[in-house]
């Protein structure tokens, strides 16, 4: 009995220090959850903004007085900008850019982390982190010998440049693929192999097939990429006709906001923000998976 009345205080005491520590935890949590809300309507208001910009009139953007609700609700803007030739126009190269780059540099990328993954030969991991190291050099650091490059290839001035370096393959992809790989036993080819196929015939009838929720992932990823894209076709394409889809809307900026247009402007951000945006939503979950799983395994 002594020694059951001795354990009740400290019994009691550490009770009241869970209880503590649980309302300390509550208390962080309201506060982590209120800042991740106001983060939150911080960097979506911007979105919220320009979509409602785009069906408000030019008076009331230029009223002065500051409102997220349109008054009157005006549609036309967005015919408007439709009816534009240069921005069918660079809808229509840009998925020029898009449809090969995604085919070719897909199958190039998935067939590099494969070999990568799978196949054994000197210097292949010195290789690989060679290939990874590019990840950190940005764009503007190689752009100025790359222009010169495609210059003395007489490629400049069309889509060629925006084109033929994808299809060589992503480096982030192929880190992302390879890692996925690593999760598939290698058992599986070596029983292919013991039924005669290649190498290639275990890539393409067992690993492809394998990867293909991993691969459809990067591909949307890289899709976004393209389509956002806009250093590059600005430093290579000077033809009008060329243009990709974000060098027509930074000349719409250009030309519009002098007629203080802005509504034209947003309506037609809005438009090309939306495949990005339903592809984002529709495959958010299967993105922030593939990404997780990539990293971990």
């Amino acid at each position: 009995m002594s020694e059951i009345a001795l354990d009740r205080p400290r019994k009691n005491k550490e009770k009241k220090y869970k209880e503590q520590l649980s309302k300390k935890e509550k208390g962080v949590n309201v506060v982590v959850t209120i800042l991740q809300v106001l983060g939150g309507i911080v960097m979506v208001f911007p979105l919220i903004y320009m979509v409602a910009t785009s069906f408000m009139t030019k008076n009331q953007i230029l009223s002065g007085q500051f409102s997220i609700i349109p008054d009157p609700v005006l549609l036309g803007k967005f015919g408007e900008v439709l009816g534009k030739g240069e921005f069918i126009s660079g809808i229509i190269n840009t998925i020029i850019v898009e449809v090969p780059v995604l085919l070719i540099g897909g199958f190039t990328s998935s067939l590099a982390a494969f070999a990568f993954a799978k196949l054994k030969f000197r210097g292949k991991n010195a290789l690989f982190l060679a290939l990874l190291a590019t990840i950190m050099i940005p764009f503007a650091v190689v752009m100025i010998p790359q222009f010169v490059l495609f210059t003395k290839l007489k490629w400049t001035n069309s889509l060629l440049p925006l084109i033929i370096p994808g299809c060589f393959g992503n480096v982030s992809m192929i880190f992302f693929l390879r890692q996925n790989l690593y999760g598939i036993p290698g058992d599986l080819m070596e029983a292919a192999k013991l039924d005669g196929c290649s190498y290639f015939g275990c890539y393409w009838r067992i690993f492809l097939p394998l990867m293909k929720g991993a691969l459809g992932t990067q591909l949307m990823l890289w899709f976004m990429g393209i389509w956002n894209d806009y250093l590059a076709p600005t430093i290579f394409l000077r033809d009008e006709k060329l243009w990709t889809l974000q060098v027509v809307i930074r000349s719409f900026n250009s030309y519009y906001a002098i007629q203080s247009d802005y509504a034209l402007i947003m309506a037609a951000s809005v438009i090309a923000m939306l495949p990005t945006l339903v592809l984002f939503f529709a495959f958010q979950r299967v993105i922030v998976e593939s990404v997780a799983i990539s990293g971990i395994k």
